[in-house]
C-alpha cells in the first residue's frame, strides 16, 4: 500500500540532502522557515512579491526554501521527519493531502480567516491544511499553431496530436497527479489507462513539473500542455496577448485546491501562524495573479484579465474515499502502463 510513497522518497532523497545546506538560521533571529514548491519560490513566482511584503509588515524574516514540485516537497518533509527545519509547508494539494495526514507531520490551525472561504474549499475538517488558492486543470493551446482544437480527452489520442502535447509526471507533480485523476474521473477505471497508453505514444515528453512543462510550451516545443484554465490570465496581464487559450471539454474538468499548513515540529509556531494568516489575507491577490489561480478569500477582487479564464460547466473534485483508499493502486497501475 505504501509502495508509491516509498518510491517518491527514494526519488527525492539526494535532492533533499542537497537542499538542507540552504536552510540557515541565525541564532536569535525572528524568522519563519517555509518549504514551497519551485514555481512559487522562483523569481517569477508569488514568493518574489509576497515574501518581501510580509517581512516589511511584520519584521519577521522568511527563510523560503524551494523544495521541488509538490510531490517532491511532501516526500522530502516526510523523509526528514523530526529533523525537518520547516515551520510551514505551502503547496500540498487536496489529492496529495492524505499522505501528509498519514505521516502525521502537520498541526491543526484554525485561522480566523477561514470564515472568508467557501465551505467546499475547506478540504480538511481538522484544519491541518488550509486552502490558499484553487484552480481547474485544462490543456492550454497555442492558437497560432495549425492543429485543430481538441474537443475531448479522447481527441488527444488521435494521430494528429502526435508529439504535440506536453504532459507532467503524476509521481512528482500535483499537476500531473491532477491530470491522472481527471482522466480517471472522466474515463472511468476501465478506460483511463488506455488513454495513458495511447498518450505515451502521442506526447512530446513527460516533464517532471509544471515549470519545465510550461517552459517547453511557451518556447514553442509543442502547441498543447497540461495546465490550468487560468493560465491565459498571465499572458493577458504580462504580455498583452490572447494567443494562449485554455481548451474546455464538455465532459468536465478536474478542480484542484492548494493548501498551506504548519508543521507539527515547527520551532517558530507563532511566526508560522502570522505567516499563514498573511497568505490568506494580504497575500491573496498577488498569489492568485502570479500563480494564475483563484483566491480562496472571497473578499478579493480580481483583475479584468480573469475574463480570459473560462469556467467549465462540469467540475470533478477529489473524492476522499478514492484518494485515500485507491490512489496508490491507480498510480501503481499507471506506472506499469507507462514503463512497460
Amino acid at each position: 500500500m505504501k509502495k508509491i510513497l516509498i518510491l517518491l522518497l527514494v526519488l527525492v532523497a539526494s535532492a533533499s540532502f542537497a537542499f538542507s545546506e540552504g536552510v540557515k538560521e541565525t541564532e536569535g533571529e525572528d524568522i519563519v522557515t517555509v518549504y514551497a514548491y519551485d514555481s512559487f519560490a522562483g523569481d517569477w513566482g508569488p514568493g518574489a512579491e509576497v515574501i518581501p511584503a510580509f517581512e516589511e509588515k511584520t519584521g519577521i524574516k522568511v527563510n523560503l526554501v524551494s523544495a521541488g514540485d509538490a510531490g517532491e516537497m511532501l516526500s522530502r518533509i516526510i523523509m526528514e521527519g523530526d529533523a525537518c527545519p520547516a515551520d510551514v509547508v505551502l503547496g500540498i494539494t487536496d489529492d496529495m493531502a492524505y499522505k501528509a495526514y498519514e505521516a502525521d507531520i502537520l498541526s491543526p490551525y484554525e485561522s480566523p480567516v477561514l470564515e472568508t472561504m467557501a465551505d467546499h474549499l475547506k478540504f480538511d475538517p481538522e484544519n491541518r491544511l488550509l486552502p490558499f488558492d484553487y484552480g481547474v486543470f485544462s490543456f492550454v493551446m497555442d492558437t497560432e499553431s495549425d492543429i485543430p482544437v481538441p474537443s475531448s480527452l479522447e481527441d488527444l489520442t488521435s494521430d494528429i496530436y502526435k508529439d504535440q502535447v506536453v504532459l507532467i509526471d503524476p509521481r512528482t507533480s500535483s499537476v500531473g497527479l491532477g491530470l491522472l485523476m481527471w482522466t480517471y474521473n472522466v474515463l472511468g477505471e476501465d478506460e483511463y489507462l488506455s488513454w495513458w497508453s495511447a498518450m505515451r505514444e502521442n506526447m512530446l515528453t513527460m516533464a517532471d513539473g509544471w515549470s519545465s512543462a510550461y517552459g517547453l510550451f511557451t518556447e514553442g516545443e509543442a502547441p498543447l500542455v497540461i495546465s490550468y484554465t487560468t493560465s491565459p490570465v498571465y499572458h493577458v496581464l504580462n504580455e498583452d496577448t490572447t494567443r494562449y487559450q485554455a481548451v474546455i471539454f464538455p465532459e468536465g474538468h478536474q478542480e484542484t485546491i492548494e493548501g498551506i499548513g504548519i508543521l507539527k515540529n515547527a520551532k517558530h509556531r507563532e511566526n508560522a501562524e502570522i505567516f499563514v494568516d498573511f497568505i490568506l489575507t494580504e497575500g491573496q491577490e498577488d498569489i492568485a495573479v502570479l500563480n494564475s489561480m483563484y483566491p480562496v478569500n472571497s473578499t478579493i477582487e480580481l483583475p479584468d484579465a480573469y475574463e480570459y479564464a473560462p469556467e467549465p460547466e462540469i467540475l470533478f473534485t477529489s473524492d476522499s474515499d478514492v484518494v485515500e483508499n485507491h490512489l496508490e493502486d491507480i498510480l501503481s497501475d499507471w506506472i506499469e502502463v507507462m514503463t512497460n
